[in-house]
């Protein structure tokens, strides 16, 4: 299996994402959407967007982990976050992707800024897909 990450000389060159993700010779993984959620399924950090993208991010590595991939496997992530602030989230989910995300194999992204989610108490929400072997 082969994922080749494509920057096309047309587009502007991102910081924090890949625009094009072509897998080959794999099989895909798909990811629910993961909440601020712990394994007891009590909501982390009411209020707190930094601890929830934490708890997210964590969920994700351990649905990665299980179906037998890492976050160099990740070609797609989908973040929906509540009431969309630029100054206020993007850094923190620039924080995360730098703690999770292998450098040199970011993900395709799309970020929405949304009305809310299933529970009020989240405040932020990352599916994804994953190529495996």
């Amino acid at each position: 299996m082969t994922i080749e990450r494509i920057q096309p000389a047309s587009l502007h060159v991102p910081a924090a994402y890949t625009h094009v993700a072509r897998v080959t010779g794999g099989g895909l993984i798909f990811i629910a959407g993961q909440v601020p959620v712990d394994a007891a399924g009590e909501v982390v950090g009411k209020g707190d967007f930094a601890a929830q993208a934490e708890q997210v991010f964590s969920n994700l590595t351990n649905a990665l982990t299980a179906a037998g991939a890492d976050w160099s496997k990740v070609v797609k992530i989908v973040q929906y976050i509540p009431g969309y602030n630029a100054e206020l989230h993007r850094t923190v989910l620039g924080d995360m992707r730098r703690k999770y995300m292998v450098p040199d194999q970011l993900p395709v992204s799309t970020l929405l800024g949304i009305q809310s989610l299933a529970n009020p108490d989240f405040l932020i929400e990352i599916d994804a897909i994953a190529a495996v072997e």
